[in-house]
Order: structure tokens, then sequence, then C-alpha cells
């Protein structure tokens, strides 16, 4: 038999002495999951239907890892429909192989095929969210992905009792494959949903739903973290608690300065993190927590509310809390923002408000020049109607959209293979206009021509320059709030404003001490928005509206961003086990 032989004092005090002086060693870890791509049967609005989900769960499990881990999520696809994953707001520092969005990072994962996302949590801590980035899917393929600090770092607030996701999304009765394939057809508007939900459920105000309602269960004198999610398909949404303030902390995995509202808006793709202090005492009442959409364009839209229940455990009751309470509601802001005007105010007013902390741990490297300038528009136009069709989009034509007036199309092929492979012909052009080919007046009377070009263009950055990129609403087809999603970055919000940008008069107005940092931002109805950052992550990064409408009509773009000189600074070569097209 061998003998077992023991390493020596001296060695094994080198070695905790070694992990004591590495706490990054110690501290960060590789976390695994799978992710298994599965129908589930399911019943909203007494209406029963086949939908996507991972391991049979709706909303999806939460991922949890914390800043500085390694995540591999092995996502096996056993449904019909090709699927990706995106991890939303992950920044992918040099491994854009595992953003998602299909057919820009990669073909999708057929039926039958495996494929894991390998991607580390870099300078993030917060909530973000997953969802399928092909097609719809994410209507019900979504969930949190939840960012705890390092090991033995905190909070720069006060310390949860208890820490809950709260995911916000949207239901449809009909399949929102059908959906969105016969608006294509036909180039008209979408059919919209049928109810909004909170975890999953619509709740009370909707028929057939009393039981399908989520209860937020909470005890006096209590603080909770709340860790908001907007995974709705294509709406902005108002969130309040009846007579409960909330104080926002975090906005898209990055710290901001704490405020204190009654009620906020959030856009689809941007997470918030929220303190909800309890009342010191049982309050002798249930509390409704309603979400309602804030809506600015001009079609129709789904005006309801959905709701949960905050309620307060008795401290004399150990089961169900006392009948009879008195139901207290909040009071949402109107939500059609195209008749009342002061709730666009009220939104921008809100969003104003949102600074980064911009402190020594936590500072706001905010681009003080730019090396690269761009000014996109940003809104709807149309198609012209195929020979021997008819179409129920504007004056018979086809709805589409666009960033400059060029409406992208999807490729066959992922575009960061073919940049990769440096073969990008047939696949995509580097000629993405950096400013409109033709200016018009953007948020006046829309010019008479409202057709737009197609292709699939993007733009090249070198690697680490500063950009500045203003993004302009157009009222061509009705002026509309646009969430703009970036891939691959955070970005600071330096300016945003109502009307025609001025280049001459507005960036007086920048903040550059304590913007923001988002990766997804609303640029306001009939406004701009101008956003700054640093091209530090090499490879094909998607930026698109987050309104799944928009996005399926065209409003989106690549930027590729060059390699840098270090090898950290290089995309590295695709994974081997990457779907092929």
């Amino acid at each position: 038999m061998g003998s077992l032989v023991l390493p020596s004092f001296a060695s094994m005090a080198i070695l905790i002495f070694g992990f004591i002086l590495m706490p990054e060693f110690v501290a960060c870890r590789t976390r695994h999951y799978t992710f298994n791509i599965k129908n589930h049967t399911l019943t909203r609005l007494c209406h029963t239907k086949t939908i996507i989900t991972v391991n049979g769960k709706f909303p999806g499990p939460r991922l949890v890892a914390r800043e500085g881990d390694r995540v591999i999520v092995k996502v096996v696809n056993h449904v019909s429909n090709n699927i990706t994953i995106h991890w939303h707001g992950v920044r992918q520092i040099t491994s854009c192989w595992a953003d998602g969005p299909a057919y820009v990072t990669q073909c999708p994962i057929q039926t039958g095929q495996t494929f894991k996302y390998n991607f580390t949590i870099t300078g993030q801590r917060g909530t973000l969210l997953w969802h399928a980035h092909i097609s719809w899917l994410r209507s019900t393929l979504y969930g949190p992905i939840i960012i705890l600090p390092r090991r033995n770092e905190t909070y720069p607030f006060e310390k949860p009792h208890k820490e809950i996701p709260i995911l916000l999304g949207e239901w449809f009765n009909a399949d929102t494959e059908d959906v969105i394939n016969q608006a294509l057809q036909t180039g008209a508007g979408p059919n919209v949903s049928d109810a909004f939900t909170i975890n999953g459920l619509p709740g009370p105000l909707y028929n057939c739903s009393s039981n399908d309602t989520f209860k937020l269960k909470v005890k006096p004198g209590k603080t909770y973290l709340l860790r908001l999610i907007n995974a709705a398909l294509n709406d902005e949404l108002f969130f309040s608690i009846a007579d409960h303030p909330l104080t926002l902390v975090e906005a898209d995995a990055t710290y901001i300065k704490p405020f204190t509202t009654t009620t906020l808006v959030i856009s689809p793709g941007q997470t918030t993190n929220v303190l909800l202090k309890t009342k010191p005492y049982f309050p002798n009442s249930t509390f409704l927590i309603a979400v309602s959409p804030y809506f600015t364009g001009a079609g129709t839209v789904d005006n309801t509310t959905a709701a949960a229940i905050l309620e307060y455990e008795h401290p004399l009751s150990h089961s169900s809390p006392p009948k009879n309470l008195t139901l207290l509601k909040p009071s949402l802001p109107p939500f059609n923002a195209t008749k009342f005007v002061n709730v666009t105010q009220f939104v921008a007013n809100l969003t104003n408000k949102f600074r980064s902390l911009a402190n020594k741990q936590f500072p706001a490297n905010v681009p003080q020049t730019v090396d690269k300038k761009f000014f996109f528009t940003v809104g709807l136009g149309t198609n012209p109607c195929p020979k021997n069709t008819t179409c129920q989009g504007p004056n018979g034509q086809k709805f589409t959209a666009s960033v400059n007036n060029v409406s992208f199309v999807l490729p066959s092929v992922a575009l960061l293979q073919a940049y990769f492979s440096g073969k990008p012909n047939g696949v995509y052009t580097t000629d993405f206009p950096t400013t409109p080919k033709t200016p018009f007046n953007y948020t006046g009377t829309p010019p008479n021509n409202t057709f737009v070009s197609n292709g699939t263009k993007a733009v090249v950055l070198p690697f680490n320059a500063s950009v500045e990129v203003v993004m302009q609403d157009t009222s061509i087809l009705g002026a509309e709030s646009h969430p703009l999603h970036l891939h691959g970055f955070n970005f600071f919000v330096v300016g945003q404003g109502f009307g025609n940008y001025d280049p001459n008069k507005d960036p007086a107005k920048f903040n550059l001490v304590d913007p923001v940092e988002r990766n997804t931002a609303a640029v306001p109805s009939a406004g701009w928005l101008a956003i700054r950052f640093f091209a530090d992550n090499p490879g094909v990064w998607f930026m698109h509206c987050h309104l799944d409408v928009h996005t399926s009509w065209g409003l989106r773009m690549a930027w590729i961003v060059l390699d840098g000189p270090l090898p950290n600074q290089k995309l590295p070569p695709p994974p081997s086990d990457l779907p092929l097209c």
C-alpha cells in the first residue's frame, strides 16, 4: 500500500497564507446551471395554453452569482422552436460569443441541441435579467439574474431583512409567435396582450384571476429589498404600492444615489432595486401593488392593471391574517400620455432623479471628451406593400421601424461569426449612416415620404474609443418613447430633452459628473437622449428598441468594436459547441 504523505507545517502555512492574500481566489467561484427548454401547460384568465419555459417554471429560475463569479449555463433545447438566451445587461467582457441575440452573436440552438453560455460577472452588482432573444419567445422565457456583492463587501445602503424578485410581464392568450407572424405578414400593428403579470400572476382585477395573485408577505418594522424587473414584451410600466413610498438604490446593476418616490416607471429590459420600509405596527389593512402601462404611441394598448397584495403578518396570529381588512389602492398616473401631457413630464422628472453614486468606491468614469459622435433618429416608418397583396398598415403599406432610416434586416448567419472569420461579404456592410441622410423637423410635421431603406449595416469602432450617441425620436407615424438597449456595455445618460436636439445649445447642459449608468434607457416621446460610453469590449454588439414590436420591425443596428493591442483586449475564438445555422 502507498503511504499518505502529509505536507510539512511550513508548506501548509504558506498555502494557507497564500489563500488569505488572494481574496479573489476564495471569493470567486464557478457557478453551473442547466436550463432545459421545455413546453409547459399553463392556465391564466381561464385560458389554458402551452408555453415555452426553462425547467418548467414560469417565470424562469433565478440565476444567482457574486460579482467576479464565472457562470456556465448549459442550455438544452427540447422544443421545436429555435432558441437563444440573452443575459441582459451582463457586460460580457471578451465573451461576446455568450451574449445570445440570434443571428447577431450566434446561430440559434436548434431542437435537440445544447450550448453552454460561459461568462464572468465583472464590475456589476444588483439585478439584471435573462430572456430568450429570438422572435417573441421572451414573452414566457425570462427570469432574474441576482448579482450579490463580493464576499465581505456590503451594500451601500441599509441591509435588508429580505430580498424579493418582482418580475413584471405580459400575458397573451394567443401564441405570441402567431401574433407577431400575423403582424409581419399583414403589415399591421400586432394584437396587444390580454393582461400584465406580477411574478407570472395577473391578480384580482382581471376576470378569473382572484386565485392567481402574488402575495408579498411582510413583517412590521422591517426593510425589504425588491428587485424589480420589467420583462414585458411591449410596454413601459408604472409600479406603485399603496401607502408605501419606495427608495430607489440601484438601476441596471449599478448603485445610484438613493431617492424616494411613490410611483416609478420602468421600461422593458430595465431593472431597479428599491427599499420598502414596512410600517412599525400591524396596520389593520392590506395594500394593493399595482402595475399599469405608460403608453406614448398612437396605436392600441393593453390598458389593464395587474395587481398583487402586500400583506402584513399579524403579530398575534400564526395562521392566516385577520379577515375583512381594508384594502388600500395606489393612485397610478393615467396610462395614455398622448392625452395627458403631464404624464410624459412626470416620467421625465422621475428619470432625471437617477444619478450615479460617483464616489471613490463606485466612481462614474464618464467620457469627458468624445472621439466618435453619432446622431441617430429612431422611429417608425413604412415599407411598400408587395405586389398583388393587401396590407393593413398606414396608407395600405407595411409598418416598419428604423434607425437613421435604415430598417435592420437580420442575416441568415451570425454577424459575429462573419466578422471573426473575415467573411462579411453578403452578410453585412459597415456603412451605417452616422447622421440622418436627409435632415428634417424631427418632432414637427412629418414628411410625406415615410418609406425606409432596408439593410444589414454596422458601425465599426476602434477599441476604447469614447463614443457619444444622441438618439432623436421622430413624429413619423406618431412620436413615441423608445427604450434603447445596448448589448455589451453600460452607458452614461448625459442628457435628455423634448423637441429637436440642438447641437449648439444642448451639450452645455450635459451632466458629466454623476449621470446614471444603464444598459437600457428610454428616448423620450418627441424628444432626445444623449449617451456616452467607452468602446472597451471587442465583438459585435446589438443595439435595439426593447419594445419587441419595434425590434421586429427593424429598430435595431449593430456596433463592431475592434480588438485592442493587449491579449485581454481581443475577441477569443468561438467555443467549440457554438451552434451552426
